[in-house]
């Protein structure tokens, strides 16, 4: 097992980690992979996972190696540190435009519109709520998901 001294770890059985809209210099997402990724490298990961499909999105933006990450949220690093490592390493640098539009973009996607993925949207919304109407984004949809997952009413 993994020396967990030095992470400031979430325990994202007790809470869940950081809403895909809190940003890290600009970056959406980000905030979230690192809580998921200390929290898996602690074992207080519960349901969460690192590297999920959502996580995929910022790692394949910027191109980084997950498991490189890893190692840095392994050696104790603070968001900062990490964020100064991920611009010095990302095989992708990105202007502060880029990272403005990407993450705009990504807080205001949803479904795409083939049958299938607005069916599982659909479904999926309805296993909290059958009657709001305001949860139109996959971030709408993980918001609500970690708020209900957590005792919160839909």
């Amino acid at each position: 097992m993994p020396d967990t001294s030095k992470i400031s770890a979430p325990d994202l059985t007790q809470r869940p980690p950081r809403s895909p809209r809190c940003r890290l210099g600009g970056f959406a997402i980000l905030p979230r992979l690192l809580d998921k990724g200390r929290a898996t490298i602690a074992g207080t990961n519960g349901e969460f996972n690192y590297d999920a499909p959502m996580d995929q999105h910022i790692i394949n933006f910027l191109g980084l190696d997950v498991a490189d990450l890893r190692e840095q949220l392994a050696a104790g690093k603070g968001d900062g540190e990490i964020l100064e490592w991920i611009n010095a390493n990302a095989k992708h640098k990105r202007s502060a435009w880029e990272i403005e539009q990407w993450s705009e973009f990504m807080e205001h996607r949803g479904p795409d519109s083939d049958v299938e993925t607005l069916q599982f949207f659909t479904e999926y919304v309805g296993k909290f709520t059958k009657t709001r109407e305001d949860i139109k984004t996959w971030f709408d949809v993980v918001d609500l998901d970690d708020h209900a997952t957590f005792g919160g009413k839909p």
